[in-house]
């Protein structure tokens, strides 16, 4: 699996992401770190069974990460992204599917004309928080339940104003926080497409993560037949 992102010995995310990983495959993960200045045309990622695009922006290259999430999307490859790789996923869908090329980062673009992800409301810097799961969707079925608590460390999300575009597509609100704000997506007809603002990999036995694998797994076994 790659883990695409630079890896912060700081970051709890980055050592809880390698726990999570072990526990929802007795430990048959293997992970390679792909820090985003090294991802180049994105074929280097072909040979991953997975992508994980990881919290911890500024990222090196933001190019490098949107780069991986568009290899994922566009091959098929199971992804999955939390925190900023949710933030990044929503700009390269917003500029690759539904065209539009300003779609950026607040953080990184303070004067962006189309500002797709900006300043939440309120902070969301180690909160636990309900979420609220589609029915019908992956993440709902890999919760098995239509709730579930969960723990955030951003200060950045989708701006609201853009909701509706990006609803317009096969991008599809997976879930949602009490006040209704978007909190995850995912990518209707890809094999494993999710993106959460909140971070799965804080807690070790999240059935998310577990999911995720299985999708990998799949993809693994599916290429293996193929090639004999």
């Amino acid at each position: 699996m790659g883990l695409i992102g630079e890896f912060n010995e700081q970051q709890k995310a980055h050592h809880a992401i390698g726990s999570a990983l072990a526990a929802a495959s007795d430990g048959r993960v293997e992970t390679s770190w792909v820090p985003t200045d090294s991802i180049g045309d994105g074929n280097s990622l072909l040979e991953f069974d997975g992508l994980w695009c990881v919290p911890g922006m500024p990222y090196r290259s933001a190019d490098g990460a949107l780069t991986a999430i568009h290899t994922a999307r566009s091959h098929r490859i199971p992804f999955l992204g939390t925190s900023a790789g949710f933030q990044y996923a929503l700009i390269e869908y917003a500029r690759n599917v539904l065209g539009f090329h300003d779609a950026d980062h607040q953080k990184s673009n303070p004067k962006a004309s189309m500002p797709l992800i900006s300043p939440l409301g309120c902070a969301l810097l180690g909160v636990k928080a309900r979420v609220r799961l589609t029915s019908g969707t992956q993440i709902r079925r890999a919760y098995n339940a239509p709730e579930c608590t969960e723990e955030y460390h951003c200060s950045f999300g989708l701006n609201g104003r853009y909701r509706r575009l990006l609803e317009s597509g096969s991008m599809c609100i997976a879930a949602v926080d009490d006040q209704d704000d978007v909190r995850a997506v995912e990518l209707d007809g890809h094999p494993f497409f999710v993106a959460t603002l909140f971070q799965p990999e804080m807690k070790s036995a999240n059935p998310l993560v577990h999911a995720f694998v299985r999708a990998c797994e799949r993809r693994r076994q599916s290429l293996a037949r193929v090639a004999s």
